[in-house]
């Protein structure tokens, strides 16, 4: 499952084949409660074929347990909101990210990713370490020998946003972008400060292009995320993109500009 930490992922899936065990369910009948093939189930319960939300939905059906699989799931990783995406994410052949306040994070590092995670008061320090060991397993998808092709656009206030005592922390964060940069598969392009009002502080979007020829979008709010495959909302995504892809500085000028950035915090 995308939004899992291998060790967890196994961990709901060993849950799965002790439940179903439990039941008396063989795998084929399993399958069909599921709405899987007996091959399918053996396979993920096996290891060689990865766990989806998909699957963790059909186990919660074939199982009759009103859902308990897919909220461990989400309790031990991603919000469930976010679960289709991840999958996408996953599966894409090119990823296109927008941010107005944040570096995305497949680009975050560690102590970045805890600095942000840390800002809900409401998180425990587990459900925080938790959730940042699940963004940094994401950014497994590019080191794949064959990575999608990331092209990312931030707004220059995600880039200077350094609270106080944190300089050093963006600093590296910064420096760890520009390194990603030099990746023939990623591309980053910062929309200065100067282009003033524009189309993308509406709020961050995410765009990813599948395997099928299809793109799948998702855009986050405050409370929760949505994934758009409407034709026409993808349109309207796609309409955004462009603009702010069309404001931003080209690759070269965008490096120079977060590494003079850097260079203050380092």
């Amino acid at each position: 499952m995308a939004d899992l930490p291998g060790p967890l992922a196994a961990f709901v899936v060993c849950e799965i084949r002790r439940a179903r065990g439990a039941s008396g369910m063989t795998q084929e009948a399993f399958g069909r409660g599921s709405g899987f093939s007996a091959s399918h189930v053996s396979a993920v319960e096996g290891g060689t074929r990865a766990l989806t939300l998909d699957f963790v939905r059909g186990a919660d059906r074939a199982l009759k347990n009103g859902g308990f699989f897919e909220r461990l799931a989400t309790k031990l990783g991603a919000p469930s909101w976010f679960l289709p995406w991840l999958e996408a994410e996953r599966g894409a052949t090119q990823l296109r990210y927008f941010e107005p306040n944040l570096i995305p994070g497949l680009l975050q590092t560690q102590a970045y990713a805890h600095a942000v995670l840390r800002l809900d008061p409401r998180r425990t320090e587990d459900e925080v370490e938790r959730r940042v060991a699940a963004r940094i397993e994401r950014q497994a998808i590019l080191d794949r020998s064959a990575p999608p092709q990331l092209v990312v656009v931030v707004d220059e206030g995600a880039v200077r946003r350094a609270g106080e005592g944190s300089e050093k922390l963006m600093g590296d964060q910064l420096l760890h972008l520009v390194a990603c940069a030099q990746r023939p598969n990623i591309s980053i392009h910062v929309v200065p400060v100067d282009v003033g009002l524009h189309a993308g502080l509406s709020g961050p979007l995410s765009l990813a292009h599948m395997s099928d020829g299809t793109w799948v979008g998702h855009l986050e709010s405050q409370l929760a995320g949505d994934v758009v495959d409407r034709p026409a909302d993808l349109d309207t995504l796609f309409e955004r993109w462009e603009s702010v892809r069309n404001e931003a500085l080209p690759r070269r000028q965008s490096l120079d500009l977060i590494k003079e950035v850097a260079n203050q915090w380092t």
